[in-house]
């Protein structure tokens, strides 16, 4: 088994994510851009060395559970490389932890792509310029470069370590995003996490509310039903093929797309700050809803109607954001 070279350093930039947009659970992702940034170093020394600055830098382990170097000791055992002798990971967070905008998507991501970049030309992973029956192989990149990697590779390994494709795919290839993941029965004809990158409208508009609390995916989780009635199924679905219209062709219906029926109402006790807000932006007619596990509230609004979306009398308890939509997604360059 080929090691991963010494002397390697890449940097990879990943954009935070919303999941779900209403009634898209685990399926339906949007890019942010609001942007992690990580600078991985191979070296002969062993060890293992993480420097972590930004959000969430004093609750973020420096070892060998830091996501991003979990991340990619899984993508080296996939891929069938040795990890490198020694590693250092410098993480810059600009992405709020703990929100329900993707920060654990975007440290795992940001491993795998990592991992995969590091890894050009061993063992004929990225590897260029093979011929025939000739090995492949690869020249590092200079300085600045861009570093190639499997971007469909990234989304499946990415979706299967965080549970579900909607964060993962949106950081990876950036936009608008809907996602599934196989399941299991051999009927969907693949294996892999699937990804469509759909166009997103250009009048389409996001505000996004971070409050000073932090919820656990997890915690968020463990309240759903593991059952819904099937006239609640039946509802949003409808208005998950709605959205998708709304968001790519007809921003109009964004008030009626954004309903849900499965995870936004039996979280209410979970984050009733989050929610009293999202019942207040409604009722003055934007399409508020809880981003990805919460308790962010993120609002699809338009050009022309993202500067009246204002918190109002609970604007003290939220930091107002306009991160927009990244047209593309998580890159990574030589150093």
């Amino acid at each position: 088994m080929e090691r991963v070279p010494a002397g390697r350093s890449v940097e990879v930039r990943v954009p935070a994510s919303s999941a779900n947009l209403g009634p898209g659970f685990d399926s339906i992702g949007l890019a942010l851009g609001l942007w992690d940034r990580y600078v991985v170093t191979t070296s002969a020394a062993e060890g293992l060395s993480i420097a972590v600055s930004g959000a969430g830098a004093a609750d973020v382990p420096t070892d060998e559970r830091h996501l991003v170097h979990a991340s990619m000791r899984h993508t080296w055992g996939v891929l069938g490389v040795e990890p490198p002798a020694g590693l250092h990971i410098e993480a810059a967070n600009g992405v709020p932890h703990g929100r329900g905008l993707g920060s654990s998507a975007t440290a795992i991501v940001a491993g795998v792509i990592a991992a995969q970049a590091l890894s050009l030309g061993v063992g004929g992973v990225g590897g260029v310029g093979g011929h025939g029956d000739e090995p492949a192989y690869a020249v590092w990149p200079t300085p600045g470069q861009p570093v190639p990697f499997d971007q469909a590779l990234a989304v499946h390994l990415s979706s299967q370590l965080e549970g579900h494709p909607d964060n993962a795919s949106a950081s990876v290839v950036g936009g608008l995003t809907v996602s599934w993941m196989p399941d299991g029965s051999g009927l969907d004809r693949g294996d892999r996490t699937v990804t469509a990158r759909i166009e997103l409208h250009p009048d389409v508009d996001v505000v996004v509310f971070v409050p000073d609390a932090q919820l656990a995916t997890r915690t968020a989780r463990a309240v759903l039903p593991a059952a819904v009635p099937l006239a609640a199924a039946a509802a949003n679905a409808g208005r998950a093929a709605l959205l998708v219209h709304a968001l790519t062709a007809d921003p109009c219906h964004l008030h009626a797309a954004t309903r849900d029926w499965l995870h936004q109402e039996p979280r209410r006790s979970s984050y009733p700050g989050t929610m009293a807000l999202i019942d207040l932006l409604r009722s003055q007619g934007h399409a508020a809803v809880v981003s990805g596990a919460g308790p962010s509230v993120l609002v699809l609004a338009t050009r022309g109607t993202a500067a009246a979306v204002q918190a109002g009398r609970l604007a003290g308890e939220w930091k107002r954001l306009t991160p927009g939509v990244p047209t593309t997604g998580a890159t990574v360059r030589a150093c």
